[in-house]
């Protein structure tokens, strides 16, 4: 949902970030791309296989899910229009994330994450933090962001099991957009987080990595 032309008051904003959330955590988003594992095989997996692999897509599920909450709290208070638009568009292609690893969840016979809502709310909180220190810090919360996702998306790559290839095709794609989003807020202006941001950062990730694989 972009909002490019046109100012939206304060009211306004609140109601399409609250449908925004309700449409992450409860909706089937749509993808606007098409899921890059629709064209590779299906390989059987075992049960230990499958249930891994749905661990590791449920993680990767939630990290979108807080992706949408962390942009749109981060929009919600942008000074710069640009800096907007930039967070908004980065969201809409995190929708295509959240979709396609919806959709392998469906296929492996599992289930998101039981805790979205709380994911989802307490992201838009950090968003929103974020986002009130000015737009040069709000654009390093998002490089230092995209860089952890990245780092995980790989090593998640690295532990999936071999046969499934579906699943892989996606989180590759996956690993390439985060990395894009990262540089293009690097080039946008974003200014270097000072430590221990980005440790707190790592800690809280892990945290949700090991209670999402099983909840």
């Amino acid at each position: 949902m972009t909002t490019t032309g046109r100012q939206l008051g304060l009211i306004d904003r609140l109601l399409a970030d609250g449908q925004r959330a309700l449409e992450t955590v409860a909706g089937a988003p749509a993808a606007a791309r098409p899921n890059p594992g629709r064209d590779t095989a299906d390989v059987a997996l075992d049960d230990d296989e499958r249930r891994h692999a749905a661990g590791l897509m449920r993680i990767n599920h939630v990290g979108e899910v807080c992706a949408q909450a962390l942009y749109m709290g981060q929009a919600s208070v942008a000074r710069d229009p640009a800096t907007r638009d930039h967070l908004l568009h980065a969201a809409q292609e995190e929708t295509d994330h959240l979709a396609w690893c919806g959709d392998r969840l469906r296929e492996l016979d599992s289930r998101p994450s039981l805790l979205n809502p709380v994911w989802y709310a307490g992201s838009y909180a950090i968003g929103v933090l974020a986002g009130l220190r000015g737009d040069g810090w709000n654009l390093g919360f998002v490089v230092e962001t995209e860089r952890q996702v990245e780092a995980h998306l790989a090593e998640h790559l690295e532990t999936l099991p071999p046969a499934d290839l579906r699943s892989r095709a996606i989180l590759a794609t996956m690993k390439d957009d985060e990395a894009r989003h990262a540089d293009e807020a690097e080039h946008a202006g974003a200014r270097v987080l000072p430590q221990p941001v980005p440790a707190v950062m790592a800690a809280a990730s892990r945290l949700m990595k090991a209670v999402a694989y099983r909840i």
